[in-house]
């Protein structure tokens, strides 16, 4: 026996070819599963312009489309078995139907499941579906998050906060306006809207639901620190959050509030964007961003402070509850009106200087 020779154990053999072996059948699995699902969304469409032909067909009978839906998922059923019930085939015939061009590559993203697309369906804009698609993809939204980001209008919310005239889901030059939101919905924190709660608590409880607040930011954030430390010569200034986004290449500098936004708090964020500039920004960054988040905005101070006319400080409302839907068409109809009121004055002031 040749004592020279011995059988190689386990430890013996590199830890990295094990990970790029099991990375390469992850990978595969991951694909395979994206393809497989993607195929049955094509189907789902398919299924949905085939049952609404034939409808047309039969549209004389007011009754034909019920009988007809019925029918099929008795026969369905029989055959394939569950996952064909009325309720589905419905939502089939509204897939293709909120997505007529889907065949020829409108919208077409594969990184999406059926879930996905079954909320997205729902929405009645196609700029908007377009919008969330684009947006879902990208940012590879859970389902989960994507009805949650539905439910509380991200889209409008971002639309409202802005100068901007429209939402794009991905953008050459991103602007700090297309990443603001206004309002903020924070109901993920768990705090009741009582009024003694103070701005530690509420940071505290970001905190400790980072990964959520930073969904409710937006694209590009990273977290940075917690009472984070300007200093000169002289004096030591905390900032509440601090965060980088990375789209934007620049700091963004949070500020807490559980009152209404004064001058003091405007003024305070102005300093300490001004600071951070001259004391933290480095080569390559743009400048950084204030964002005060506080619970009501009175109008005339936002109007006749450096808010008005400043690109790197907004004033932002956030709420501690996922508001009713009608609640949130109030309050972006405000800020629309608001904004709307705010540019009419700007362009008047520019005629009245000619």
């Amino acid at each position: 026996m040749d004592t020279n020779k011995h059988e190689l154990t386990r430890s013996e053999i590199p830890k990295s070819f094990f990970q790029d072996v099991r990375g390469i059948l992850a990978d595969a699995r991951q694909r395979a599963y994206a393809a497989v699902n993607f195929i049955m969304v094509k189907a789902y469409w398919k299924i949905g312009r085939r049952i609404v032909k034939e409808e047309q067909g039969g549209k004389d009978r007011a009754e034909y489309g019920a009988y007809l839906i019925k029918e099929l998922s008795r026969n369905l059923g029989e055959e394939f078995g569950r996952g064909f019930s009325v309720a589905n085939l419905k939502n089939f015939r509204q897939f293709y139907m909120a997505f007529p061009d889907f065949e020829k590559g409108y919208a077409l993203r594969s990184e999406l499941t059926w879930t996905h697309y079954r909320l997205i369906m729902r929405l009645e804009n196609e700029k908007v579906r377009e919008w969330y698609i684009g947006e879902a993809a990208t940012q590879r939204w859970s389902t989960r998050q994507l009805e949650r980001n539905i439910n509380s209008f991200y889209y409008e919310r971002i639309l409202s906060s802005g100068k901007q005239a429209d939402v794009k889901a991905s953008s050459a030059r991103p602007i700090p306006d297309d990443f603001i939101k206004d309002p903020y919905v924070l109901e993920f924190l768990g705090i009741p809207e009582i009024a003694d709660t103070n701005e530690q608590q509420i940071e505290t409880a970001i905190i400790n639901h980072l990964q959520r607040f930073l969904l409710e930011l937006g694209k590009g954030f990273s977290f940075v620190g917690r009472q984070f430390r300007i200093s000169t010569e002289t004096s030591h200034f905390y900032i509440d959050l601090a965060f980088y986004n990375y789209l934007l290449k620049c700091f963004v500098l949070i500020d807490l509030k559980t009152t209404k936004l004064t001058h003091q708090d405007i003024g305070q964020m102005d300093m300490y964007v001004r600071m951070f500039d001259d004391l933290k920004r480095i080569e390559g960054d743009n400048p950084a961003i204030g964002i005060i988040l506080c619970t009501s905005k009175d109008e005339t101070i936002v109007h006749y402070s450096v808010l008005n006319e400043s690109k790197q400080l907004f004033a932002s409302k956030y709420m501690l509850y996922l508001p009713t839907e009608e609640e949130l068409r109030r309050e972006l109809e405000r800020e629309r009106r608001l904004i709307e009121e705010r540019q009419q004055a700007g362009g008047q002031g520019d005629q009245d200087s000619e």
